[in-house]
């Protein structure tokens, strides 16, 4: 695999932090005090960037810019298994590198730590079911209409910001960096591993149940 596709993804990352916290940075501000405006501007804002992001960078990498989803590509083989490492270091330094370039932006302190409490079963369960949805949508995207992806991928999350009680980080490296900005997209990171633990949980169970559901031979 090139050395371009690492760069994809580590550079795909660190817009999406970008414009997951940026977007954060400046619909707080702006909505003074509506976090129901604040919440939709950060959504729309996610879902325009991951179309984006998703089409200029899929022919790449596959544009993963999530560890969950290259895990479960690992174990269907369609990521070689020895590439997967790297994925995962090139993602989690983007997503951190994304929250640095959008406190810049705004002239924020570099480093922060999120004061962000997101705890508790639901909003685990919440993480649980919103990284699941995503990786069916990507699998079944993937099956059956697969130039549709970026679209799918990106509503889907707009979608699941407000369905799920945790606003659907459904990414660990997502989780890892939100809980180093102490703006409205952070986590406190006493709750990253929760979070992460919840990913997992459900990425495993959509990649299981999407390898099943969207098999290539259609078997009944």
């Amino acid at each position: 695999m090139s050395t371009k596709a690492y760069v994809a993804e580590g550079l795909g990352t660190a817009l999406l932090l970008a414009v997951v916290v940026g977007s954060g940075i400046m619909a707080q501000t702006l909505a003074a005090g509506n976090n129901a405006i604040a919440l939709l501007a950060n959504a729309l804002s996610t879902g325009a960037g991951l179309l984006v992001l998703i089409t200029l960078f899929g022919p790449l990498s596959g544009a993963h810019f999530n560890p969950a989803v290259s895990m479960v590509m690992a174990a269907r083989g369609e990521l070689p298994r020895a590439q997967l490492l790297p994925y995962l270091l090139w993602q989690c330094a983007g997503a951190v590198a994304g929250v640095l370039l959008a406190h810049a932006m705004f002239d924020l302190p570099l480093l922060q730590a999120s004061q962000h409490v997101r705890s508790g079963w639901p909003q685990w369960l919440a993480e649980a079911v919103a990284t699941a949805g995503l990786l069916l949508t990507i699998i079944g995207g993937v099956r059956h209409a697969r130039d549709k992806v970026p679209m799918l991928v990106a509503l889907y999350i707009v979608a699941a910001y407000w369905f799920t009680a945790s606003t659907s980080f459904a990414n660990p490296a997502v989780t890892l960096a939100r809980s180093l900005t102490d703006t409205f997209a952070g986590i406190a990171p006493v709750d990253v591993a929760g979070f992460v633990l919840a990913q997992l949980a459900g990425a495993a169970i959509g990649g299981v149940l999407g390898g099943w559901l969207f098999a290539g031979d259609d078997a009944a």
